[in-house]
């Protein structure tokens, strides 16, 4: 039987020694990584089982790598680590697709039972098919047969739009300005004006957020867009 795999992304090490240890002993395969940057290379070299993330991180932060993972991946359990007072942490991490958050200092039974628990509940992985969709409440595309459904309801896009539709879902719960936005779909070589972007937002809200159904596609004054459901 193959042991199930943990990548461990702590960059205090006698943490990350205390888990390794703790964690081979309960029969798990163990990898650690202190740095966020390389743990989102060695999460890219294979299949994990879960993956325990702090928070805190260098080179890139355990949200943003959260957030990254969870762009095409909603089926690894992840597990944040973060300080006890940091409640926005925990509540972006949620947000964002994290399975549960154990606070520092943690006790070490508490924490394998929260991964027992969190493999034992593990999602069954996408098939291919569904695989080939991106979706955010009752909105999918599908990227292979360029399909768009909001609900029953098929709608049609033109190309320009359908890009960005799906840069949006593939973001979405991140704010992007219109640069990100106009660099993603139309180009590094783009000459035109960024007021594209929001021409074409408004666009794609004719199409998507119609009068009936609740508004997907947001605007941050100031900043630019996000795609997520209204609280």
């Amino acid at each position: 039987m193959n042991k199930e795999s943990i990548l461990v992304v702590e960059d205090e090490e006698k943490i990350a020694r205390l888990l390794e240890l703790e964690l081979e002993y309960e029969g798990y395969e163990v990898t650690k990584v202190f740095d966020g940057i390389i743990a989102l290379e060695e999460y890219r070299t294979k299949e994990w089982d879960l993956i325990l993330l702090d928070v805190m991180l260098p080179g890139l932060s355990g949200i943003e790598l959260l957030r990254r993972i969870r762009m095409n991946d909603s089926h690894t359990p992840i597990l944040l680590l973060t300080a006890k007072d940091s409640v926005e942490d925990k509540v972006s991490g949620l947000d964002l697709g994290a399975n549960d958050y154990i606070t520092k200092p943690f006790q070490i039974e508490e924490l394998l039972a929260r991964v027992r628990t969190a493999l034992r509940f593990k999602p069954a992985e996408q098939t291919e098919e569904e695989a080939d969709w991106l979706k955010i409440a009752d909105l999918k595309l599908n990227e292979k047969t360029r399909e768009v459904l909001r609900g029953e309801d098929q709608i049609e896009l033109t190309p320009r739009e359908h890009d960005l539709l799906a840069y949006l879902l593939k973001n979405k719960l991140q704010v992007l300005n219109r640069d990100q936005i106009l660099e993603a779909v139309w180009g590094y070589d783009f000459l035109g004006d960024t007021n594209v972007v929001d021409v074409y937002i408004r666009y794609l809200r004719k199409k998507i957020d119609l009068p009936e159904k609740q508004p997907l596609i947001h605007t941050i004054r100031g900043v630019g867009y996000v795609l997520k459901e209204a609280k």
